[in-house]
């Protein structure tokens, strides 16, 4: 247990950091990067707009056909890109600070 809170704190501050730096991206007009931590997003984006039913979009989001729906899917990459990048951070700081 004290484990997965450890992580969970650790994956927290990866996430926060992980917007910090996408606002810091888009304050010094750096979207080629952006647009490359977008590409890292479309796959997860993409087999999670496949595997869930098309009604839990649709449900989810308010949208008809919220599946083939372009911004959803821009979405979907950028939340995912963020979440790849926090992830690896937190396995950073759990190495970093907690190391047995």
């Amino acid at each position: 247990m004290r484990l997965l809170l450890q992580f969970s704190a650790c994956l927290g501050l990866g996430l926060v950091v992980a917007v910090v730096i996408l606002i810091g991206l888009m304050f010094f007009g750096w979207f080629n990067l952006i647009d490359g931590l977008l590409l890292t997003g479309k796959p997860l984006a993409s087999l999670s707009l496949t595997v869930l039913p098309e009604g839990f979009w649709n449900e989810l989001t308010g949208v008809h056909d919220a599946v083939n729906n372009p911004s959803l899917r821009s979405f979907l990459a950028m939340c995912a890109a963020l979440g790849q990048v926090g992830l690896l951070l937190a396995l950073g700081f759990m190495r970093l600070w907690y190391r047995a």
